[in-house]
């Protein structure tokens, strides 16, 4: 059987989000899971230091689990990152989530905060990809967020506060491992489409790969930066992998 790996990044300025990406392995097998958190352009594969993120958890079968204080020091993409292992054992679908530290962007005049997800389904498992983890803001998927082929439409609703966003703009971004594909200009890196008035959006995946989708959103509260109220981006991202049908 094979190993199942989590990769989460996050970007600071273009692709700002964390981003967890699934990779090596059949998405309905049963094993362990590493899980690598790093600060990262995903399409670019930039790399910066991550701080010790404020929450790592897995949640499956009604039960949240925190898996904070598993995790180790990495350097991934060149930076300071993290690790954790986490052993499958029952069939379910498992989501791991992750709230990064808030940061400072200087360039944006904003803190950043973005919680993202991804799902593992083991053992043949597949209910409940559809439940919101209860998060801040997230995306719920409506498309089913793995065993899905390259060329799929992807969808999935934006929620704040456990509500709808209306309109919101969702950024979309490769996963460019190895640096396999170079955009052919900068409009290229970043895809962006728009939610309906349910905070519904729809996206065509055009090749095999994992893909980042991303809300962004302004918090109500402002956090405190050298004495002066600032506002904070607050991010819903989702991660979830498209690949080709095995040719005989």
């Amino acid at each position: 059987m094979e190993n199942v790996s989590d990769e989460l990044h996050h970007d600071a300025v273009r692709f700002r989000r964390c981003a967890c990406a699934l990779r090596h392995g059949h998405p309905f097998c049963g094993h362990d899971v590493t899980l690598d958190l790093s600060f990262t352009h995903p399409m670019e594969m930039q790399g910066m230091p991550l701080a010790k993120p404020k929450a790592v958890q897995v949640i499956a079968n009604g039960k949240t689990e925190d898996l904070k204080p598993s995790l180790k020091a990495k350097k991934i993409v060149d930076h300071d990152g993290w690790t954790a292992q986490y052993a499958i054992k029952r069939p379910g679908v498992y989501q791991f989530v992750m709230e990064p530290q808030p940061y400072w962007e200087p360039a944006e005049d904003c803190y950043i905060v973005h919680y993202t997800k991804a799902y593992v389904a083991a053992f043949g498992e597949e209910e409940g990809w559809d439940e919101p983890a209860g998060l801040k803001t997230e995306i719920v998927p409506l498309t089913r967020p793995f065993g899905n082929y390259a060329g799929n439409v992807f969808q999935g609703q934006v929620l704040l506060n456990g509500k709808p966003v209306p309109g919101a703009d969702v950024e979309v971004e490769l996963y460019n491992k190895d640096k396999k594909y170079e955009a052919p200009n900068e409009y290229m890196v970043t895809q962006v489409v728009k939610a309906d008035a349910n905070g519904v959006f729809t996206y065509a995946v055009p090749f095999a790969g994992w893909w980042g989708f991303a809300a962004l959103n302004t918090a109500d509260e402002k956090l405190d930066h050298d004495g002066t109220p600032k506002n904070v981006e607050l991010g819903a991202v989702l991660w979830a992998e498209f690949v080709d049908p095995v040719k005989k």
